[in-house]
């Protein structure tokens, strides 16, 4: 069974209008790298020099990475990657 990310409205266009995107992978950076080979324009979009950007959240079935290993976080097949960027506004 793969990983689902699940991927925010705005970053959409990027993905062909995808909202989950299945992958592989044993740490979310793995995970992420099968995204970014499926859909390049995501990764400038997501990562700056290898880390992610710092309005960009990504959470692995509900806990946010920053509070684990980063991208070196252990994920298991069947859990959910939800990548979340900071919207500004009230």
């Amino acid at each position: 069974m793969p990983i689902t990310v699940k991927i925010p409205t705005q970053l959409r266009a990027a993905t062909g209008g995808e909202a989950e995107i299945e992958a592989s992978g044993s740490t979310v950076g793995e995970v992420l790298d099968a995204v970014f080979d499926a859909h390049g324009d995501l990764r400038e979009r997501i990562t700056q020099n290898g880390d992610l950007r710092r309005f960009v959240n990504v959470y692995v079935c509900g806990e946010d990475i920053r509070f684990r290993e980063g991208l070196q976080t252990q994920i298991d097949e069947g859990d959910e990657v939800t990548i979340l960027p900071a919207v500004a506004g009230g």
